[in-house]
Order: structure tokens, then sequence, then C-alpha cells
């Protein structure tokens, strides 16, 4: 079972009061219903989704529906349920903000279907029974969306999202439009407005091992970084003392530098800090590491004066 099919299924559990699953029969056939001559068509694999609108529908509107069950022409193995309300029964469908009073489609929803914060949840968690999804956040990217046909719709959607600081974004897309989060912490939070309680805790546990799993290896990366650092610097602090060797450059070193030069010979992978470190605990003589920097970098002039005058 996908992610996004485990959280309808949860959510068509979901204990809702009668003005939020009015608000979630409105969300689920405005962004479904598929209008014929006679009648609205909502089509869904998922037999908990059927039966949760049906025996809604059939509850408040006290409806003969009829339900049929089709091939699947999307490549899918399921078969489709279909629930088809006739558009003569024009009370239900104007209730629900789908027809206006002429039986056309409604393009605006009326503001009673979603007076309050409760009943806005119930009519975002119809639209995503309709036509969201979800990725499992165990793939490579966060992404939550909703496919909506009309340009109106999709505006309303985006706006009730974000009344919840979401920052859902909307995409054109050839056959519609598409509302989307990228956000990890907002798609979390959107699937608790939907009421799937166990989706969250999947959500969030798979989040932060891969927040912290990510950061780990960051960490790594960093300390990988700044050890080819070290010794890359110690490298070429080497070839340093290597040039002054080979031209018998030591007696143009004082003492404390060519203490330093020891030191690196001695101890080619430590890090500036670690050699001063030694350096201070072997000698009894403190150097800081910006002192031993100081050094080197003489050894390191020194060099590059070999170096000019093999070119000239």
């Amino acid at each position: 079972m996908s992610f996004t099919t485990s959280i309808k299924e949860e959510i068509s559990n979901f204990k809702s009061s009668k003005s939020e699953l009015i608000a979630e029969l409105s969300g689920y056939i405005r962004n479904n219903g598929t209008r014929t001559r006679n009648n609205i068509v909502m089509s869904t694999e998922n037999k908990w989704i059927m039966e949760r609108i049906a025996n809604a529908i059939k509850e408040f509107y006290n409806l003969d529906l009829t339900i049929e069950v089709v091939e699947n022409l999307n490549f899918s193995k399921k078969d489709l349920y279909q629930i088809k309300i006739p558009i003569s029964n024009d009370k239900c469908l104007k209730e629900l903000g789908v027809l206006d009073d002429k039986n056309q489609y409604l393009e605006n929803l009326p503001d009673y279907i979603i007076d309050s914060n409760e009943e806005i949840k119930g009519y975002l968690r119809g639209a995503f029974l309709a036509s969201g999804s979800i990725n499992d956040p165990k793939t490579s990217r966060y992404h939550m969306e909703l496919v909506v046909g009309e340009p109106q719709e999709s505006i309303l959607v985006q706006k009730l999202l974000n009344m919840f600081d979401l920052n859902a974004k909307i995409l054109n897309r050839e056959k519609g439009y598409m509302i989307y989060i990228k956000e990890a912490e907002k798609i979390s939070d959107f699937i608790k407005i939907l009421g799937a309680t166990k989706a969250v805790l999947y959500y969030e546990d798979v989040r932060v091992y891969r927040d912290k799993k990510n950061s780990t290896n960051r960490l790594n990366n960093m300390e990988q970084a700044n050890m080819d650092k070290i010794i890359e610097t110690a490298n070429s602090q080497l070839k340093d003392i290597e040039i002054i060797e080979e031209n018998d450059g030591l007696m143009l070193l004082d003492e404390k530098v060519t203490e330093a030069l020891k030191y690196r010979k001695k101890y080619p992978e430590a890090s500036l800090k670690e050699l001063a470190e030694i350096i201070s605990l072997e000698t009894n003589k403190s150097i800081t590491k910006s002192g031993l920097n100081h050094r080197l970098k003489k050894i390191s002039d020194l060099a590059d004066s070999f170096r000019k005058m093999k070119k000239e």
C-alpha cells in the first residue's frame, strides 16, 4: 500500500461532525465529480472512500445512489467505483456548493460551507481524498500535491491551505492546476490537518531519521574536507622543506624556525593546532597556533626564493 493510500484509508475512518462532513463532501465532489448529461459522476479506486462518500450522501440527502464498478482505463489493475448523483436532485448538489441555480458548475464556493476552521479542514480533507497525493518520506524528496481542474478552485484550495501557514504554491499544468507543498514540516502539518494521526507519526519518525542522517553526513563531509585541507597543507610544507634541504638552506633559518621544520617532518599528518600543542608539550616552550604558522611561513618564503632562483 502506498503512503498516499494509507493516509486516505485512515482519514476515511475519521469521525467528523455533520458540518465538517458536508464540507468534506463539497471538497470531494467539486474536485472529483465529472458532469455528464444527467449525472455528476465521481470515481475512485478505493472502496473505503466510495463507502464514506456514498454513506454520507445517503444519510444527509436520503438519495438512492447508483454505484457501479467499471474497468479502469488508467493502466491500473484495480477497478473503479463510480458514484452517480442525478443532476435532477438539485437540492443535494446546490447545498453542497457544486451547482448554481441554473444547474451549472458553481465557480465560487458558498461561504457557509467553510464557515469555521474545522469545516475548512473538512473541505481540504475532501479535496485530498479526491485528487491528493503525498510522497513517502523515505523517498528522495518531500512533496504533497492536489490536482485541480478549475482555476478558481485552485486559488480557493491554495488560499485555504495557506490559512494554516502551509506555504502552498500553484503550478499551471496542461490538464489543470497543481497545488503543491515542498517543505517537510509543512507537509507534516497538512497531514495533521487531515486528521491522519498514524500517518503523522510515521512521517515524523522517517523525517527525523533522515534529518539526523543528513546532518551526520554533512558533519562527516566537513570533517573529511578539513582533513583533506590539513593533509594538503602539510604536504605543501613538506615540499618546501625538501627544496630547502636540497639547496642546503637550513643554515639560513633561525633556531625557532628550524625547530618548527623538524617537528613538521616528524609529525607530517598533524594539523597546525595539533603540531603547536605537540611542540609546546615536548619542548616545554609554549607556542601558539599563530606563532607556529608564522614560523612555517618563513619556511615557505625561503622555499619560494629557491624556486625563483632556479627559474632564473
